[in-house]
């Protein structure tokens, strides 16, 4: 299940940078992610002349945006929009298989075995990825000492 997911999460980073993680419900990296591809095709694509061409009805509008997008743009930024989709959807693959960001490993508390997050040690499960929790007994850790 953790592989299935990882690729549907790497195939909506590809079509829409930031879907692959909210798929994993990480929403921080979800926002920045999506933001800094509209930010960026805002900047670089030719906003103008794809609204001028139409709604896409058809399979023949979609091979036109495809032509005004590969003639009006340069291949700078054809690189920059393609190398935040593939990050994105390398950094959701990487979320999704359970590989902490950096900087995670400094909780505090107890964490999930699954998700590797951070838990509130009074819930049965993780309020993150509502993974099933194992009770912890005190007495029986004090007694293996």
């Amino acid at each position: 299940m953790t592989w299935l997911r990882a690729l549907l999460a790497a195939g909506l980073s590809v079509i829409m940078p930031g879907a692959g993680h909210v798929l994993i419900r990480d929403w921080l990296r979800a926002a920045a992610f999506a933001g800094l591809f509209v930010s960026a095709s805002a900047l670089f694509l030719p906003i103008d002349q794809l609204t001028a061409a139409g709604p896409v009805t058809s399979v023949d509008d979609i091979t036109a945006y495809a032509d005004i997008m590969a003639a009006e743009t340069d291949a700078i930024a054809q690189f920059l929009l393609s190398f935040i989709a593939l990050f994105a959807a390398i950094d959701a693959t990487f979320r999704a298989l359970g590989h902490p960001a950096v900087g995670a490993d400094a909780a505090e508390g107890p964490t999930c075995p699954e998700c590797g997050k951070e838990i509130d040690a009074d819930l049965e499960f993780c309020h993150w990825c509502t993974t099933r929790l194992e009770p912890v007994d005190p007495e029986a850790e004090t007694n293996d000492l």
